[in-house]
């Protein structure tokens, strides 16, 4: 499982892809800086509709569990995903 906390998701931030799957009103409420909301529902039902396989993204949940979940089902369907340990949590304690 490839994965990143939250320090060194901080340095590269605005040259990556990264991805909240957390529910729409979760991220309008507030979310990474840069990050794309994709809810994990939409991301695995399709996708290739949202992702390229020869793109790398960093995937965060509210703690990070179910995020590692989908970065797991997204590696092994041939997409280049990491895991932000620790999810936005980490995120607001970090701040």
């Amino acid at each position: 499982m490839n994965r990143i906390s939250i320090s060194d998701l901080m340095s590269i931030i605005g040259q990556i892809n990264i991805i909240d799957i957390r529910s729409i009103q979760s991220y309008n409420n507030n979310h990474i800086p840069n990050a794309k909301n994709i809810p994990m529902e939409k991301l695995l039902i399709n996708p290739e509709q949202y992702l390229n396989k020869s793109d790398r993204y960093y995937i965060y949940c509210q703690k990070g569990l179910s995020s590692e979940n989908v970065c797991d089902i997204l590696n092994k369907l041939g997409f280049d995903t990491a895991n932000i340990d620790g999810g936005y949590e980490s995120f607001i304690l970090y701040k």
